[in-house]
């Protein structure tokens, strides 16, 4: 065995990493680093389901940032929320059409966000009503960016708010099965 050779482990110190603000800055667990400045701008993913335990936030990730780690403790800011993968494919079955829009807004305090919305519908529908309902999301979409701060905006986001005022708003296009916000990116974080 060569001599001198120390364990890079031992060398670590664990960082309690905390939720953003929006989730009331609770614990969300321990992560391993040299120095603070390694632990500057890591990016974690965790599911919602850990956070808030509604078992309805099972199929939703969330994105943070770390922007401030000072002696054991590490704050995080809020980047994305995302639904998994797996989830988005269940809503892909037959005799049903989904029509996909992404979309820039900038909510009331501005804060840029990028918007990816799934729209499933009942049967085949024709190109021009896949046009139609991307174009009634998108003006439902900014009107409410509009009227909202961006904390607003991701609760109701998590909490499946928004998604129905949608589906209600499409319903006289076609017959809407289900309307969901695959991603919510927000660039410079909250």
């Amino acid at each position: 065995m060569a001599v001198g050779k120390v364990d890079k482990w031992k060398l670590k110190k664990w960082y309690d990493v905390s939720a953003p603000k929006l989730f009331k800055e609770m614990n969300i667990g321990e992560v391993p680093a040299n120095s603070d400045a390694a632990m500057q701008n890591r990016n974690l993913v965790i599911d919602l389901f850990s956070i808030t335990s509604n078992p309805a936030h099972m199929y939703t990730n969330v994105h943070l940032k770390v922007y401030d780690a000072s002696g054991t403790a590490a704050k995080t800011k809020l980047m994305a929320v995302e639904q998994l993968y797996s989830y988005i494919r269940s809503l892909s079955r037959r005799h049903k059409t989904l029509s996909e829009l992404v979309t820039e807004v900038t909510s009331k305090d501005n804060i840029k966000m990028v918007v990816k919305l799934i729209v499933v519908a009942n049967g085949r529908i024709t190109s021009s009503r896949k046009d139609g309902i991307r174009d009634e999301a998108r003006k439902v979409i900014h009107n409410y960016f509009k009227e909202n701060n961006a904390e607003e905006i991701i609760n109701n986001i998590i909490e499946k708010k928004l998604q129905g005022e949608i589906t209600a708003k499409l319903s006289h296009i076609t017959q809407i099965s289900k309307v969901e916000i695959k991603k919510l990116e927000i660039p410079q974080g909250v």
